[in-house]
């Protein structure tokens, strides 16, 4: 199996403008890459085990070598809402990305076998698939692994905007 590094760290905030803002004025952080994941780009798409649709904000920046997202979540339900709802805004989730869906599947399979259900996931475009896994009991934390990055993709926007 491949190494588990960590190449991102996820925070589920109410409102991403605001929050960008906020980082950027206090720790200097950005610019900011905005994506919005919406169907038909984000498919085949599930929330505990059932098919589900929905739809967020993310908003991503290079911090040293790893990746800062900031979630805003739109429709329909995800376990972005449901973390608002139990704990507020903040901490989410650590990535730990693979290379190929080979190792994805491999690793999915060994955090199954040790008692990490699946939460959420999905795809987006044709070579993003995304999950989260229930690693809390074990890891005390929500992981999150798959293949490819959002970064790969075009922003619908910049923050802030280039001058």
């Amino acid at each position: 199996m491949t190494d588990t590094t960590i190449s991102q760290i996820g925070v589920v905030v109410r409102d991403l403008d605001k929050t960008m803002k906020l980082y950027t004025e206090l720790l200097g952080w950005g610019p900011w890459n905005v994506y919005e994941h919406t169907a038909p780009i984000l498919h085949d798409t599930h929330l505990h085990g059932k098919p589900a649709t929905y739809s967020m904000l993310c908003a991503e920046t290079m911090v040293g070598d790893m990746c800062y997202e900031l979630i805003q979540p739109l429709e329909g339900d995800s376990i972005y809402k449901e973390w608002l709802e139990e704990h507020g805004e903040g901490l989410h989730h650590v990535a730990v990305m693979k290379p190929t869906q080979a190792d994805s599947d491999e690793f999915k399979k060994k955090m199954a076998e040790n008692g990490a259900e699946m939460l959420m996931g999905g795809r987006i475009g044709e070579n993003i698939e995304f999950f989260y896994l229930d690693s809390e009991p074990n890891l005390k934390v929500i992981l999150e692994s798959g293949t490819g990055h959002a970064i790969d993709l075009k922003p619908v926007r910049v923050y802030p905007e280039p001058e």
